[in-house]
């Protein structure tokens, strides 16, 4: 017969670490979750959240954390309150404020959305560009934002380009507002707010006191910490010293890279530890024209979609807000220019999958070890 498990067992983690132990080793998520565990014998404790049109998972080695649950539903909160500070789509979230007001007036707004904001102007300085929160207006004259891909004219990409750019983003630190330099801008960070949110999400598990999990939004952004398994396997060994089936802990943890052209689940796995990573490519949403694969990845210099032989970029940074924004620009960038940017920052490492001539993929990488990677 099931054990019956009390409210309080489930926010302590309790039953669920019960269940988990139970049934150890066989945890095989679907071919669609990146993350999973590479042990034989992990016992997980998984939390979820709809926010930000996508799934936002935490996990955690069950029964290392005794508030490990209240934890994880606390810093999922977090998502929410990010979500109504940056979403496009609530009328009364701080970016719809500033997006019906900057044109007209400053706006004030607080210090974390300011700095964030700020962030963004760093990020496009240090891409020449190709990052640029402000590209909304050629998303809507391409139809990707109503996900229905079309050819603008030129008269409407020359009027939809004159109201993007960063440079005619005004921020004023004293005051700590915002203004348009232009009418018709407008603000869109869905292109860092999910890795911003998984930022925010690890800094609350990390202030109470948890220093080992893994968190994903939407499947392309992850952020992890401390090891998987680590605390279970440190008891185990203090129980059987003289057993050498136990298995040191696992440093990190491991994350798939989906296939671009999905020729199989995965292409590679990544060693995550105490970093983040994102990946982005232009499989989902692109149209045809005139035998041309458009993709809605644009190149905010030019206002067309980014050309290139990428299919996908996967970056790792030291927090999930950069490696979400610098994942988007090192497709725009191109090849070459990305593995440079990647280069001259070491604490970047890049993953590039390009397409061939024949369906074989090509793939590049800057920073990665053997111990960070590995390509089956």
């Amino acid at each position: 017969m099931p054990k019956r498990s009390s409210r309080r067992d489930f926010l302590k983690g309790k039953s669920a670490a019960d269940a988990l132990a139970a049934r150890a080793g066989s945890l095989t998520p679907g071919d669609k979750t990146p993350p999973r565990p590479t042990n034989d014998d992990p016992c997980l404790l998984q939390v979820s959240r709809e926010a930000m049109a996508c799934t936002f998972e935490v996990f955690l080695n069950a029964g290392q954390y005794e508030q490990g649950t209240e934890a994880a539903l606390a810093a999922l909160d977090q998502v929410d309150r990010v979500e109504q500070q940056l979403s496009v789509f609530r009328e009364s979230s701080d970016i719809s404020r500033i997006n019906r007001l900057a044109a007209e007036e400053p706006v004030e707004i607080d210090d974390e959305l300011f700095t964030l904001l700020e962030e963004t102007v760093r990020l496009h300085d240090q891409t020449d560009g190709a990052f640029d929160v402000t590209a909304g207006p050629l998303s809507d004259v391409w139809g990707f934002s109503r996900r229905s891909g079309r050819v603008p004219t030129p008269d409407e990409l020359a009027e939809a380009s004159a109201r993007v750019g960063t440079r005619r983003l005004e921020l004023d630190a004293r005051q700590r507002t915002v203004r348009f330099a232009v009418p018709g801008m407008k603000l869109n960070l869905g292109s860092i707010g999910k890795g911003y949110a998984l930022d925010r999400c690890a800094e609350a598990l990390l202030d109470a006191g948890v220093a080992d999990f893994m968190i994903h939004g939407g499947q392309s952004s992850v952020i992890a910490q401390g090891n998987l398994g680590h605390t279970l396997r440190t008891g185990m060994e203090q129980h059987h010293k003289k057993d050498e089936s136990i298995q040191e802990p696992c440093l990190g943890w491991a994350v798939g890279v989906p296939h671009p052209l999905g020729q199989r689940p995965r292409l590679a796995e990544v060693r995550l530890r105490d970093r983040a990573l994102a990946t982005s490519g232009s499989q989902r949403q692109f149209f045809y024209h005139q035998g041309r694969r458009l993709s809605h990845l644009l190149d905010p210099r030019t206002g067309w979609p980014a050309e290139s032989r990428i299919l996908s970029t996967t970056v790792l940074a030291p927090t999930a807000m950069e490696a979400d924004a610098l994942a988007t620009a090192m497709f725009v960038l191109g090849p070459e220019p990305a593995l440079e940017f990647c280069r001259r920052r070491a604490d970047l490492c890049l993953l590039l999958v390009l397409s061939t001539k024949t369906t074989a993929v090509e793939i590049l990488t800057c920073g990665l070890t053997p111990d960070d990677l590995e390509i089956p």
